[in-house]
């Protein structure tokens, strides 16, 4: 059975943000900036770049917004899930391009389309939640970007997992030509980017942001996606104009710990 992937061009930037949180704001950050410098760098190089950190660290947002910046119309991405096989990643990478008629029953004839349509012209290829493949996932990666007709930049963006498994294999991790580490924000990265993130922290005072991060959010954009949109829906329902600490401890009991 194909693993469940997810195909096509890069999503809309309304999607970056963990549950769509609306006013959420990109926040040009040192690791935001530096992601965009790798990729450009991979890109101009042809080359293979892995991207990795713990979840919610955003990885996958600041990919997704360097490529919007430097290739859009020629980034394809997958999302793997539930431990992919080659053959997953063929008919991933068949749909994503948007491949005519049906996909090839054997692998030798579909490795060979699939070559075919990458020798046409530069694209970029992104391989998000990598950590989910194998050695036998990445070698497949391997094997289209070491053929000499294919015109290809790789990236895989995941959880230690992907990087673990490369670094284990010296085949592939001499292929990456960039290595970023993706870490949580320190509290002085959190003081600078979450009043800067949503309008509703703009003016809460620093000491109440330093709680939320050091009790809940633990320097993860996501949590802190997850904590403000708690956030927006009490102020709705108890009619409130600002944040207090009240008010974040009626979120901390819908949170629980995190």
């Amino acid at each position: 059975m194909i693993a469940d992937l997810d195909y096509g061009l890069l999503p809309d930037e309304s999607e970056d943000h963990f549950l769509g949180l609306d006013q959420a704001q990109l926040v040009g950050t040192d690791t935001l900036l530096t992601t965009r410098d790798n990729i450009e760098a991979v890109i101009e190089a042809k080359a293979m770049m892995c991207v990795y950190g713990p979840a919610g660290s955003g990885k996958t947002m600041s990919v997704n917004s360097a490529l919007r910046h430097l290739a859009p119309d020629i980034t394809h991405r997958l999302e793997l899930r539930a431990g992919p096989t080659p053959r997953d990643i063929r008919h991933g990478l068949f749909q994503a391009l948007g491949l005519p008629g049906e996909p090839p029953a054997r692998p030798i004839e579909f490795d060979t389309l699939l070559k075919e349509a990458l020798a046409e012209e530069f694209r970029v290829l992104v391989c998000d939640e990598a950590q989910w493949m194998k050695k036998t996932g990445f070698e497949f990666w391997r094997h289209l970007w070491d053929d000499k007709r294919t015109n290809i930049a790789v990236i895989f963006a995941g959880g230690d997992g992907c990087y673990k498994v490369l670094r284990r294999e010296p085949m592939l991790a001499s292929r990456i030509f960039i290595w970023q580490e993706f870490t949580r924000m320190s509290k002085d990265e959190v003081r600078a980017t979450i009043p800067a993130f949503h309008p509703v922290w703009a003016d809460v005072d620093t000491a109440l942001i330093d709680a939320i991060d050091k009790q809940a959010a633990h320097g993860s954009f996501r949590n802190w996606a997850n904590i403000t949109t708690h956030i927006l829906a009490g102020m709705k329902k108890l009619n409130l104009a600002q944040v207090d600490e009240d008010l974040v401890r009626w979120v901390y009991s819908k949170i629980g710990g995190m």
